[in-house]
């Protein structure tokens, strides 16, 4: 039996991850565009595109490894209330 994955649902787990890392963010004092420059990006197209859901841009695995590092968190605390 195969599991039939539902748009939505795959849509609800990036929106949660998204929004762990901007909570995070934010109480760490970070601006996008600071958290973009610290894991190797030159604007906060990444960052914001991803929080704000824009256009199917999502963090990927490298992008949360990055950023668990550069906000001195366990890369857990972006899977919370999945």
């Amino acid at each position: 039996m195969t599991y039939q994955f539902n748009k939505n649902e795959i849509d609800d787990f990036y929106k949660k991850i998204a929004k762990n890392v901007s909570r995070i963010r934010k109480e760490k004092g970070l601006s996008q565009l600071d958290l973009s420059l610290e894991i190797g990006y030159k604007s906060c197209s990444l960052v914001g595109g991803a929080e704000a859901g824009y256009k199917n841009i999502h963090f990927n695995l490298e992008h949360l490894y990055k950023i668990s590092k550069v906000l001195n968190v366990k890369i857990e605390e972006f899977f919370k209330d999945i």
